[in-house]
């Protein structure tokens, strides 16, 4: 049986339709109350109220809501965990469209995005970025075996393989960039359609992050698919860094920057590793030492 997650629009396009606002549960979904940080630091409010709202965007494995509605996923994993440590013992969680968290948090909906939200420049123009979170690579569903070979988007082009990407989602342009010609892809609207058309045989290959089709995989055991190793796009002639992060409003410096104190101390010991390993990832998703929020920004 597919899965029913929501898609997962890669790291620019991602949307979520209107339906999901129905999840019901004991998670807070309403977006009708409003921080003002003209009023007081927001950290020193969350403390004072034990709890603070954080938005997401229900997808899977990165927020969403489980079977009883509760807010899971690696994003609030590790927000809980980082809120924890200074001081605010409770996350509550805040709905929103993907395309709408941004606009959420400048309208103090809430006050930190948790939905693995990639840094780039766009993004960094209306919103504060935390240090790196996670870090993932490009990977490919394909039928077992791998019958095509196919492990970069290149190799997609040579082998003439057909490729089913998401629509909106970043890998059509990696794609192209590669030289793929446009009749070899097949656009597709969710993850769970990407799956089926593997399965079917009616595409050679689906692309996606390596992290998103683990997950896909995962939660449909019977299905006759793999996933090829992960790797690094070109687009433009460069390669791509893929990296989310939790988004704070701009000027909310006290807060973004304990968080990124907090955040940096679980990279290095090795809990965020124990935290998020539940949901797909691992040591290999710690971003280096050179993956920057300042470099990501600038593009």
């Amino acid at each position: 049986m597919m899965s029913q997650g929501w898609t997962r629009r890669g790291f620019l396009g991602r949307t979520a339709t209107a339906g999901v606002v129905a999840l019901a549960g004991s998670l807070v979904l309403s977006a009708c109350s409003s921080t003002d940080t003209a009023e007081g630091d927001t950290l020193a409010k969350a403390k004072e109220a034990g709890t603070i709202k954080v938005g997401f965007a229900n997808e899977a494995p990165y927020g969403f809501t489980d079977a009883n509605g509760e807010l899971t996923g690696q994003a609030p994993a590790v927000a809980r965990a980082v809120f924890e440590k200074l001081g605010v013992p409770k996350i509550e969680g805040v709905l929103s469209g993907f395309d709408g968290l941004i606009q959420g948090l400048s309208a103090g909906q809430f006050d930190v995005v948790a939905a693995g939200m990639f840094i780039n420049p766009e993004r960094c123009a209306n919103a504060a970025f935390s240090i790196p979170d996670y870090t993932t690579k490009s990977a490919f569903l394909v039928a077992d075996g791998n019958p095509k070979g196919v492990k970069t988007f290149e190799e997609i082009k040579s082998s003439k393989a057909s490729l089913a990407v998401l629509s909106g989602a970043v890998e059509k342009g990696y794609a192209t960039d590669a030289g793929v010609p446009e009749d070899q892809i097949q656009t597709f609207d969710t993850q769970d359609n990407l799956l089926r058309a593997v399965n079917d045989g009616r595409v050679d290959a689906a692309a996606l992050t390596d992290i998103s089709l683990n997950d896909l995989v995962s939660k449909n055991p019977d299905s006759k698919v793999e996933v090829t190793p992960g790797f690094t796009p070109v687009s433009g002639g460069e390669p791509v860094v893929s990296a989310g992060a939790f988004v704070f409003r701009k000027g909310d410096d006290t807060i973004r920057e304990a968080f990124n104190a907090e955040l940096k101390k679980l990279h290095e010991n090795g809990e965020w590793v124990e935290l998020v390993e539940p949901f797909g990832f691992g040591e290999q998703n710690v971003p280096g030492p050179e993956v920057t929020t300042e470099s990501l920004c600038q593009g």
